[in-house]
């Protein structure tokens, strides 16, 4: 069981960050945040596969604006994505933005960050101090203690808000190189209460970005630091969500359906195992009754291509199949309660599955 960090609470929205709530899972809105439809319809995408907060770029008055209408259309609370000019998270907030995003490297002047603090505490919303590995000086982005310096400046600015009496604070430190990032949360973790939104920044493409985001955050979050998490990759964002939810599911923090368990198949394997999973995974996922989500225990379902290992290895699934020659014999927690033809295999299975 992992012993999550104590932090204080933020609400973004109806959604509550910190120690005592669920982790969260975050993305953003790829399109010019101008293009209200275009946006609109990339963030429903967003919800429809599980994300619970959007972060839109906010670039220019015109796209701080458009989150007025963008709000009237979706579900999720909504984060603006600011650098530089101050002005544009007032305006932010004031169209209905549920979180402001701020980066301390770019808004160096304490009196523009005091002004963000009144409104954003008028309006009851929470801001997030985001720095990136990029935010230092470049003669500072090589240094040893590069992890340390992120969080010195994301403190610093922490304490500006703190001294108007602003509490409703969350960090982020993102570097592209995971130790960084890994060593520069582990110290706010210690020096600080604030809730921490987690990420390895420019991550790559999916075939390198999920490996490298599930092994950075991870780290963190089997060290109990952590409270919402964001995968960053080059690409369709729903895939971020998906792999944010795998991460989360993996180490047992929250389940968002039934888990499946299979082996790497061999030489004793006599059925097409391969298959036979993704067959699996296609009709839950197309099956709306076997969607759960914050479950505190995983559903489990295993795959095993021969009857050597097949219950003994999977006897901690709830339910499961091993495969001999053309049959298999289908477990409930490591005993064996029915034989099936191997084609009717994966229907048998779910079909019991519902019954559980």
């Amino acid at each position: 069981m992992i012993e999550r960090r104590c932090t204080r609470t933020v609400s973004v929205g109806r959604v509550k960050i910190g120690s005592d709530h669920p982790v969260s899972i975050q993305s953003m809105a790829k399109t010019d945040t101008r293009d209200i439809s275009a946006t609109i319809s990339q963030i429903k995408r967003l919800e429809g596969s599980g994300c619970e907060i959007v972060r839109v770029a906010v670039k220019d008055i015109e796209s701080a604006k458009a989150i007025c209408e963008i709000k009237k259309e979706i579900d999720i609370p909504l984060v603006a994505d600011i650098h530089f000019d101050h002005k544009l998270a007032l305006e932010a907030i004031l169209c209905g933005a549920d979180k402001i995003r701020i980066n301390p490297g770019n808004m160096k002047e304490a009196r523009a960050m005091e002004e963000v603090a009144h409104l954003a505490s008028e309006k009851g919303i929470p801001v997030r101090i985001g720095v990136n590995s990029g935010s230092l000086p470049a003669t500072k982005r090589r240094d040893p203690a590069t992890g340390r310096l992120m969080a010195e400046l994301a403190l610093k600015s922490a304490r500006c808000f703190e001294e108007t009496g602003f509490r409703d604070i969350v960090i982020s430190l993102k570097a592209s190189d995971i130790g960084t990032t890994v060593e520069a949360y582990k110290i706010m973790g210690m020096e600080s209460d604030y809730p921490l939104h987690l990420g390895v920044t420019a991550a790559g493409s999916p075939k390198n970005g999920i490996v490298r985001s599930s092994v950075g955050i991870g780290a963190l979050l089997l060290e109990g630091i952590g409270d919402t998490v964001r995968v960053s990759l080059t690409g369709d964002p729903v895939t971020e969500v998906d792999t944010a939810k795998r991460i989360l599911s993996s180490l047992g923090i929250r389940h968002f359906g039934p888990e499946i368990i299979s082996c790497p198949t061999c030489g004793r394997c006599r059925v097409d195992l391969v298959s036979m999973v993704k067959e699996l995974e296609d009709k839950l996922k197309r099956n709306t009754q076997y969607t759960i989500r914050n479950t505190r225990h995983a559903f489990t379902i295993a795959l095993m291509g021969c009857e050597v290992n097949g219950p003994g290895e999977a006897k901690n699934a709830d339910i499961g199949i091993a495969f001999g020659d053309g049959k298999g014999a289908i477990f409930r927690n490591g005993k064996v309660v029915k034989t099936v033809k191997a084609e009717n295999a994966i229907d048998e299975l779910i079909k019991l599955t519902g019954k559980m």
